[in-house]
C-alpha cells in the first residue's frame, strides 16, 4: 500500500480505488454536510478528508470500549465484520440480528455490550432499536441515504460496496489497535483483501444502488447532533 498523503490514514488513491467516496442519489439533511459535490448524474460524492477524519475519530472512540458487538445483515460486510471483530476482540453478528439479543435476558444468545457498531443503520435497524433501548452507544457506517437518528457517531461513506467496506474495516482494525497501544507503527500485517475486498476496480454500481431503501429511510426524522 502506498504511503498516506496529507496526514490521511491511507493514500487518497486507495480510497478512490475502493469507491469509498461514492454516495447515492438520495441524501438526507444530516448527511449533506459530508458531501463534497453532486455529480451530473445526481450521485453524491463524499468529502474524503471528512471521511478520513471520521474513521480516525471512530477508531479512537471504539478503542475505549472492551465489550463490543459488531453487526451487519449485508452480505458485502460479512467478512469484514467477522475479521474486524476477531482482531479487536468484539462479538460479531454477520447476518440476521436475532430479536432480543440485547434486551431479553432469557434469550440464549443474550449479550450486554458496552457499544454496538453497525454497517448500515437502516438494514441493521433491529440492532439499533435494541441498543437505543438499552442506552448503548452506537457507531454506524452511513451512506448519503441514511438518517442519523439514534446514532452516537456516524462514519460517512459508501456502505454498499465490498471494497469500500473492506477498506473501512481494515483501517478501523489497524487504528483501534494503535489507539489501544497494541500495535506499533507500520506493523499491521493484515491485507485489505482479507476483509472481503479485492484488487479490482471500484464498485461504483453498488454505491449507486438501493434508492428504494434511501427513500424509505429519508422519511425518518433526523434527531441527531453528531
Amino acid at each position: 500500500m502506498a504511503e498516506a498523503e496529507d496526514n490521511m490514514l491511507v493514500d487518497k488513491a486507495e480510497y478512490l480505488t475502493a469507491g469509498i467516496h461514492i454516495g447515492m442519489k438520495s441524501c438526507t439533511p444530516f448527511m449533506k454536510k459530508f458531501v463534497y459535490k453532486v455529480r451530473e448524474d445526481g450521485v453524491a460524492v463524499f468529502n474524503l478528508k471528512m471521511l478520513d477524519e471520521r474513521l480516525l475519530t471512530a477508531a479512537k472512540f471504539i478503542s475505549g470500549f472492551s465489550k463490543i458487538m459488531v453487526c451487519s445483515r449485508k452480505e458485502a460486510a460479512g467478512k469484514g465484520v467477522t475479521l474486524f471483530s476477531k482482531i479487536i476482540g468484539a462479538k460479531p453478528i454477520a447476518g440476521r440480528f436475532p430479536p432480543g439479543t440485547l434486551t431479553n435476558p432469557s434469550f440464549k444468545e443474550f449479550y450486554e455490550p458496552d457499544m454496538v457498531i453497525v454497517a448500515d443503520p437502516l438494514v441493521d435497524e433491529q440492532a439499533v432499536k435494541e441498543a437505543k433501548k438499552k442506552r448503548i452507544p452506537i457507531v454506524a457506517i452511513c451512506n448519503t441515504f441514511n438518517a442519523a437518528r439514534d446514532l452516537d457517531l456516524v462514519i460517512p461513506m459508501n456502505n454498499n460496496g465490498k471494497k469500500s467496506l473492506a477498506l473501512a474495516f481494515w483501517i478501523l482494525s489497524r487504528e483501534v489497535l494503535k489507539a489501544r497501544g497494541e500495535l506499533k507503527e507500520g506493523k499491521f500485517k493484515m491485507k485489505i483483501e482479507d476483509f472481503g475486498g479485492d484488487s479490482g476496480p471500484a464498485e461504483e454500481t453498488e454505491g449507486e444502488s438501493g434508492d428504494e431503501n434511501a427513500d424509505a429511510n429519508r422519511t425518518k426524522p433526523n434527531r441527531s447532533g453528531q
